[in-house]
């Protein structure tokens, strides 16, 4: 029971973000993540009509 004292001792002294911080991080991380989908999408199509054209000649 030591550990889980020392770790609520811890957790008392994080420094939490406030609601308006933890928004614009999570909108943050969400238009990261659907613009590097969408990169990786055009990058795939790119490749894929590339192989077509090269694998149908």
């Amino acid at each position: 029971m030591k550990f889980m004292s020392s770790v609520i001792q811890e957790m008392k002294l994080v420094t939490w973000p406030t609601g308006k911080k933890v928004t614009k991080y999570t909108i943050t991380v969400i238009m990261t993540i659907v613009l590097a989908a969408g990169f990786f999408a055009i990058v795939d199509a790119g490749i894929g009509a590339l192989f077509n054209a090269l694998l149908s000649k």
